[in-house]
C-alpha cells in the first residue's frame, strides 16, 4: 500500500476577508481599508485602517497568526491601526518577527513609535521598503509569492499581486497499480523524471502524472486612478480588488483625487482578462454600493462588493 501523502497534493485553501471598504474616515457603518489574505491558514494583512484590530477578532481571526503586513501608501486610512495592533501583539506574547512592507518613509514612522511607545516591544518589527514605481517580487516562500504593483495615487503608492505556486505533480493511482511502481519511481515521477521499469520499458512523464490544480491568484490595487499598465500586471488574475470610490457621475472627483470610479475599475478588469471582480472603498457621499456594483456590471458582469465581513474563496479557473 503507498502512502497517500507520496501520491496526493492536497489543494489548499485560499481566500480573502474584507475588514473594511471605506474611504477617508470611518463611518457609523464601515471601517477603512484592510483585509487579510489566508493561504491555508498563512495569513497575510493588506492595509491596516483605523480599528483594524477590532475587526480582526470580530472576523475570528488571531492578530498573532499575521504573518506580514503590506501597506499600499501612507495616507491615514490604510494605516493608521497598524501602529496600535504593533504594541497589542507585544501584549499578547508575539516573539517572532513581523515583516512590514511598506513605502518610505514608513521605516522613520515605525523608529518613532519604537522610540515613544514601544521601547519594551518582545520581538522585532521588520520594516521592508516598497519601492512603488517597480514592479518586483517582494516575498517568497514555499507556496506563495508577493509582488509590488505600481499605482497611480496622489502619493507613492503599490498594489499587490499574492501569486500561489504551482502545485507538484501527482501520480495517478491507477498507473502505480498498472505499472506496479515502487515508492522510488513514484518520488521520480513527481519530479517529473520519466520512469523505466525492469522488463526495460520506459513509461513518458506525461503518462503517469497530473497537474493536480491550476495555481490561483489575487491582485489587490488600491488607491488608483485607472492605469492600464497596472492592468496588464496582474493579466489572468483570479480575484481581482480594485477601487471603486466613485460612482461613474463623480468622475471628474475621481480625477481630481487620484481614484477610480466604477466604469474605470471595471475597464481596469477587462484589461487583466480578470476571473472577477470586487471592489471597495467606497466615499461616504454614497448610501448604498449596490449601485456602484450594477455600473460595474454593466461593463464587466462578474463584478461584486467587497462587503465588510464577507470572505471570497478564489478557486481556479474549471
Amino acid at each position: 500500500m503507498v502512502a497517500c501523502s507520496v501520491i496526493d497534493t492536497i489543494k489548499m485553501g485560499f481566500s480573502v476577508t474584507i475588514l473594511g471598504n471605506s474611504s477617508a474616515k470611518p463611518t457609523p457603518h464601515a471601517h477603512p481599508s484592510a483585509q487579510v489574505v489566508n493561504l491555508n491558514e498563512q495569513y497575510y494583512l493588506v492595509d491596516a485602517g483605523e480599528g483594524v484590530q477590532q475587526q480582526l477578532i470580530r472576523r475570528g481571526i488571531n492578530p498573532l497568526r499575521l504573518r506580514a503586513v503590506f501597506i499600499s501608501h501612507l495616507h491615514g486610512d490604510h494605516c493608521f491601526g497598524l501602529f496600535p495592533l504593533i504594541a497589542t501583539l507585544g501584549l499578547e506574547g508575539k516573539r517572532t518577527p513581523l515583516d512590514i512592507y511598506a513605502p518610505a518613509p514608513m521605516g522613520d514612522i515605525l523608529d518613532y513609535h519604537r522610540r515613544y511607545f514601544w521601547d519594551d516591544l518582545p520581538y522585532e518589527v521588520k520594516w521592508h521598503e516598497v519601492r512603488t514605481t517597480e514592479h518586483r517580487l517582494l516575498m517568497e516562500n514555499s507556496t506563495l509569492e508577493v509582488w509590488s504593483i505600481p499605482l497611480r495615487h496622489r502619493v507613492p503608492t503599490a498594489g499587490y499581486l499574492f501569486k500561489e505556486k504551482q502545485p507538484g505533480l501527482n501520480v495517478n493511482k491507477f498507473k502505480i497499480e498498472k505499472y506496479g511502481l515502487s515508492i522510488a519511481q513514484i518520488v521520480a515521477a513527481k519530479r517529473g523524471e520519466d520512469i523505466t521499469l525492469d522488463d526495460g520499458t520506459t513509461i513518458a512523464n506525461e503518462e503517469l502524472t497530473y497537474t493536480p490544480y491550476k495555481a490561483r491568484s489575487y491582485a489587490y490595487l488600491s488607491d488608483t486612478a485607472y492605469s492600464a499598465k497596472a492592468a496588464s500586471l496582474v493579466k489572468g488574475v483570479d480575484l481581482l480588488y480594485h477601487e471603486t470610490t466613485y460612482s461613474i457621475k463623480d468622475a471628474a472627483v475621481a480625477r481630481g483625487r487620484g481614484h477610480s470610479t466604477t466604469e474605470e475599475a471595471a475597464k481596469a478588469a477587462l484589461k487583466a482578462e480578470a476571473k472577477r471582480l470586487i471592489i471597495g472603498h467606497f466615499s461616504s457621499r454614497y448610501k448604498s454600493h449596490e449601485e456602484l456594483r450594477e455600473e460595474c456590471r454593466t461593463i464587466f458582469p462578474n463584478s461584486d462588493i467587497a462587503a465588510e465581513g464577507a470572505t471570497f474563496n478564489i478557486e481556479e479557473e474549471q
